[in-house]
């Protein structure tokens, strides 16, 4: 079988450390010589280790990719050791914005602003620029809009695995309750969302 090999994991724990970036899973199956299901099931066991309470650091799965990353509870003492600034906190503009965006993408500024009914430019490049963001392409109409979509970034951000993880738009699920239809297959009031 391909995870017999007892190194397997520890290989897979030094490659994440040493890569400080998230890494694909394909790759690192590739350089494990295994599946991605091997893989993934030695990252689930990875997570069983690291990701408690006490432990200083996480392993995060995003989408196709992982990383470890520091403890959230443990940011300060990290901050300090480090001399790192803290991060100005998102606005409730470019929380908006960052909410439009995760539940329509791809989306141009004009549906941006079209839904929180002021402009978005000034806070869109922000988030871009945050990489939060990213060009998705453009549209194919007159003057050919560029198409905004979220980032790998913004998933780290939030610790979600995947667009999928987001919580459902308050009203939603409670409209899909009256209706009886799942919460899943609407787009709801998407200004509310909050991100923990």
């Amino acid at each position: 079988m391909e995870n017999d090999n007892p190194n397997l994991s520890g290989q897979a724990e030094a490659i994440l450390f040493a890569s400080g970036e998230p890494l694909p899973l394909e790759r690192l199956a590739q350089v494990l010589g295994v599946r991605v299901y091997v893989v993934e099931e030695i990252l689930t066991k990875l997570q069983r280790k690291y990701n408690t309470s006490k432990s200083g650091i996480h392993l995060l799965i995003l989408g196709d990719s992982a990383q470890f990353c520091t403890n959230p509870a443990f940011i300060e003492p990290v901050r300090q050791a480090l001399d790192l600034r803290r991060n100005t906190p998102l606005s409730q503009a470019a929380m908006e914005v960052l909410a439009v965006v995760a539940y329509n993408q791809p989306v141009t500024k004009a549906f941006v602003e079209q839904v929180r009914g002021v402009d978005c430019s000034g806070v869109v490049g922000s988030l871009v620029q945050k990489g939060l963001l990213e060009e998705r392409g453009r549209l194919e109409l007159p003057g050919r809009p560029l198409l905004y979509g979220t980032t790998e970034n913004f998933l780290r951000c939030f610790q979600l695995a995947s667009i999928e993880q987001l919580p459902p738009p308050p009203g939603e699920e409670d409209a899909s309750e009256e209706t009886g239809e799942d919460a899943e297959d609407g787009e709801g009031d998407l200004e509310q969302i909050s991100f923990e």
